[in-house]
């Protein structure tokens, strides 16, 4: 594949959005998607963010492979961030998050209710495009506030939005890292979907994923489309035409319309239907 760099004008916008308005945060919230925890956070966010408490949500993980999501949840752990696994999608999980904000300023709460003040706690909500930002901030305010889609790019400008128990939000538009010097992490980007399909060659993206899911997911991957074959040495092509075949998707001439069954590959992982599955572990430590 050619190499994948995606970071149009109003990402280089929100970045600046971002900067600005920390000075009125007291918190960030980040939002990964928990099938590439590494590869779907901007490493650009520790750098804007310093020394900001922060508050890691895993979304998606009715998605993710359960055993990655509990590695994942442990390594983030040894850095003292609290990480809360989440599906936006069912609403799973999402009842833990305020009283988790609400736990990091507990002593403050305690010492404002003495004076008799009443302040806000203000959260800034970060993440890569299209990876649930606005979808949670209404799942928290329990109506449709903040617009989301199923597509990178929804979210545009800042939304303050006031939640219940002494919470105020700030939405902000997805960011990229401005070039990918790794082109695996564009790759699982692609493969999620934070990065436009109209921008890349979807038959050479589904050759990759489906060379990876039959490293790590073979078993799953001959269940969904009911393959037989050894496939411990088909490359990602071999295997497409292979799930075209047993899809029916024959044109003129006995072809295999490789194009149909790539987007559906990609549909079908997406959605979980081929199973839970993550495309990275975490580093390891000592």
């Amino acid at each position: 594949m050619e190499n994948l760099n995606w970071y149009p004008g109003h990402m280089a916008k929100t970045r600046r959005l971002i900067e600005e308005n920390l000075k009125y945060i007291d918190a960030v919230v980040e939002i990964i998607d928990a099938r590439i925890p590494f590869s779907g956070r901007n490493p650009c966010f520790d750098d804007m963010i310093k020394n900001k408490p922060r508050l890691i949500i895993m979304n998606k993980f009715d998605l993710a492979d359960p055993v990655m999501c509990d590695r994942w949840a442990a390594y983030f752990g040894k850095n003292n961030t609290q990480v809360i696994s989440v599906s936006c999608e069912t609403n799973s999980g999402i009842n833990k998050i305020t009283p988790a904000l609400n736990d990091m300023f507990a002593e403050r709460i305690a010492k404002d209710r003495e004076k008799g003040v009443s302040r806000p706690i203000r959260i800034m909500i970060i993440g890569i495009p299209n990876v649930g930002k606005s979808t949670l901030i209404n799942r928290l305010s329990k109506r449709a506030i903040a617009k989301t889609g199923d597509r990178p790019g929804v979210t545009r400008t800042k939304q303050w939005v006031r939640l219940k128990d002494g919470l105020e939000m700030l939405d902000t538009p997805g960011i990229l890292q401005p070039k990918f010097e790794d082109q695996e992490v564009a790759k699982r980007l692609a493969f999620t979907g934070a990065i436009k399909d109209e921008i890349l060659e979807t038959e050479l993206l589904c050759y990759e994923l489906l060379e990876y899911i039959r490293d790590n997911y073979c078993d799953m991957l001959k269940a969904r489309y009911k393959i037989t074959d050894d496939l411990t040495e088909k490359k990602g092509y071999e295997i497409l035409e292979i799930i075209g075949k047993r899809r029916g998707l024959v044109i003129s001439g006995g072809e295999i319309d490789t194009e149909r069954a790539a987007n559906i590959v990609l549909d079908e992982f997406r959605s979980a239907k081929i199973g839970r599955i993550t495309l990275e572990a975490p580093p390891k430590t000592n």
